[in-house]
């Protein structure tokens, strides 16, 4: 069931950036963590990066550590992930989730209660 909306996808070229956005679609949710998710085509959908309630606490799949930011405006009901130095391999749907009551960081997508429905991440070698 999606209630979270993804902006900010599209096509770049290898070393270019992208900011995605992440905000709730129609509801209000109380505390809740958030999470970066992808997919592409015939693999498995595998965690990117994840951030607290407050902001304060983030983690990071490896293979974005030092390239990708995670930070959320909590007047702006809004996530962000800030995208840099990207490679082909980063192409993808990336979806954000949200865990509700949740103030700590997740890298489980199973323990996630919502998802939005995706924005696609092509990046051209």
């Amino acid at each position: 069931q999606e209630q979270l909306v993804e902006s900010g996808g599209g096509l770049v070229q290898a070393g270019g950036s992208l900011r995605l956005s992440c905000t709730p679609s129609g509801r209000t949710f109380s505390r809740y963590a958030v999470g970066w998710f992808r997919q592409a085509p015939g693999k498995e959908r595998e965690f990117v990066a994840a951030i607290s309630w407050s902001g304060s606490n983030t983690d990071y799949a490896d293979s974005v550590k030092g390239r990708f930011t995670i930070s959320r405006d909590l007047a702006k009901n809004t996530v962000y992930l800030q995208m840099s130095s990207l490679k082909p391999e980063d192409t993808a749907v990336y979806h954000c989730a949200a865990r509700v009551g949740a103030s700590a960081v997740e890298t489980s997508r199973r323990r996630y209660d919502y998802w939005g429905q995706g924005t696609q991440v092509t990046v051209s070698s």
